[in-house]
C-alpha cells in the first residue's frame, strides 16, 4: 500500500504541474480535509480550490520532492512557481505537506509554508513589511475565501 500512496502523492503534483484541477480533485476522499495558512476546507471544496487555482494559473510550475508514504500517512516537500494574478508578481512557494490516507485516497492534507515570505513575494513591499501581521494575514484569508466562494457559485450556475 505504501507504494500506491507514494504514487498518489506524486500524481497530485503531476496534475498540479499540468494545471489539471479535475485530476487533483480525484485524489481526495469525499470526507477529506485540507488545511494550509490560507485555506481550511473539507470535502468537495478541496477539489474546487484546486480547480480554481489551476484555472487561474497561466505559468504555474509545480514539483514534489522527498515523497514518502506508508499505509496510513505520508509527506513531501513541494514547490510552486507562478505569477500571483492580483499583483503580477512572481512567487516561488516552498511547502511541506503531510497526508493521511483512507480507501486509497487522501483523507487529510496539511500544507505548511511561511505566509510572511509568500506575502513578501506576492504583495511586494506591503507584504514584506506587514505580511506577518494578523491584519494582512486575515485579509489574504478573506480574499481567498471570497474568490473560492465566487468560483463555486459560478461552477454551480454553469451546472
Amino acid at each position: 500500500m505504501s507504494e500506491a500512496n507514494r504514487e498518489l502523492i506524486s500524481r497530485l503534483y503531476v496534475a498540479l504541474d499540468r494545471k489539471d484541477g479535475e485530476a487533483m480533485a480525484r485524489c481526495y476522499h469525499a470526507q477529506a480535509s485540507f488545511r494550509d495558512p490560507v485555506f481550511t476546507l473539507e470535502g468537495e471544496a478541496i477539489g474546487d480550490m484546486w480547480r480554481m487555482l489551476t484555472a487561474r494559473a497561466r505559468d504555474l510550475r509545480a514539483e514534489a520532492h522527498d515523497v514518502v508514504a506508508d499505509a496510513d500517512g505520508g509527506s513531501c516537500r513541494w514547490e510552486a512557481h507562478y505569477t500571483f494574478s492580483a499583483t503580477g508578481r512572481l512567487v516561488h512557494n516552498r511547502i511541506t505537506a503531510r497526508y493521511r490516507f483512507r480507501e486509497g485516497l487522501i483523507v487529510e492534507h496539511v500544507d505548511e509554508f511561511d505566509l510572511w515570505r509568500w506575502a513578501a513575494q506576492a504583495l511586494g513591499p506591503v507584504g514584506s513589511l506587514l505580511g506577518w501581521t494578523p491584519m494582512v494575514r486575515g485579509k489574504v484569508r478573506r480574499q481567498a475565501a471570497a474568490n473560492l466562494a465566487a468560483f463555486q457559485a459560478k461552477r454551480r450556475a454553469a451546472g
